[in-house]
């Protein structure tokens, strides 16, 4: 099953709301909310920084990324940027494609 890193930034007022109700409530919502999906949540972690939150979930397709991030985004107390997760086997198989391409500035 494809996994994805979600990124996650909570505005203002996410914040007070996660500050209410604790971040083990909120964990468990992504994973009703990814079961929900046909899928599970692997992990998810608080951080410092630039970012609040780092969350690998395993989902059926990239539809189902999608839907799960335009539904916590469009709520407007958090901003989810997703990133498609491949594992080494994935990039073995893809480095062994070739594709016909010409780099911008030549002649092919």
């Amino acid at each position: 099953m494809p996994r994805f890193l979600l990124i996650v930034n909570y505005a203002p007022e996410g914040l007070r709301a996660l500050m209410s109700s604790g971040g083990s409530a909120r964990r468990s919502v992504v994973e009703k909310t990814a079961s929900g999906l046909g899928g599970r949540l692997e992990t998810f972690d608080y951080a410092f920084g630039s970012d609040d939150a780092y969350t690998i979930v395993d989902l059926p397709d990239s539809e189902s990324a999608a839907a799960l991030a335009l539904t916590v985004s469009s709520s407007g107390l958090v901003r989810v940027h997703t990133v498609v997760l491949l594992t080494p086997e994935q990039i073995d198989r893809a480095s062994q494609i070739h594709p016909d391409y010409t780099p911008p500035g030549q002649t092919g």
